[in-house]
């Protein structure tokens, strides 16, 4: 009696594991944004393009920036299976010098948490400091 209990056990969980769980996929065109040489002043909003590649509703419900000179926008409403969204950032280019920051996105996709990076450098105006 034990091992047909035991049998039908593992069986049950043999089909739980195999199912597939229905979830969101974000991908992103690209997971870093090059501003290359720009500036001082000019515009500093980029953006990052993702496409829900999963079988679910993908809801962004956080997006937060390494330091206070980017500003990140996440979208409102859920992204549905297929479709595309985008994750807008303001870099205040009105600080000369190098950029490297990362900006985190939270989500109930596969994989919650993802690392997204900006990077360039801020010229003072030629003759100007």
């Amino acid at each position: 009696m034990k091992k047909i209990v035991l049998v039908l056990f593992m069986g049950l969980m043999g089909l739980g594991l195999t199912a597939q769980v229905k979830a969101p996929k974000i991908e992103f065109k690209a997971e870093t944004v090059d501003y290359g040489t720009i500036e001082k002043g000019s515009d500093g909003v980029r953006v990052f393009e993702f496409t829900n590649t999963g079988e679910a509703p993908l809801i962004v419900s956080k997006v937060s920036s390494s330091c206070g000179c980017t500003i990140p926008k996440k979208p409102e409403e859920p992204i549905l299976p297929g479709k595309t969204g985008e994750i807008k950032v303001k870099y205040d280019t009105n600080r000369v010098g190098p950029i490297r920051k990362a900006i985190t996105v939270i989500s109930n996709a596969d994989t919650p948490t993802k690392v997204l990076k900006i990077k360039g450098e801020v010229k003072a105006p030629e003759g100007k400091k």
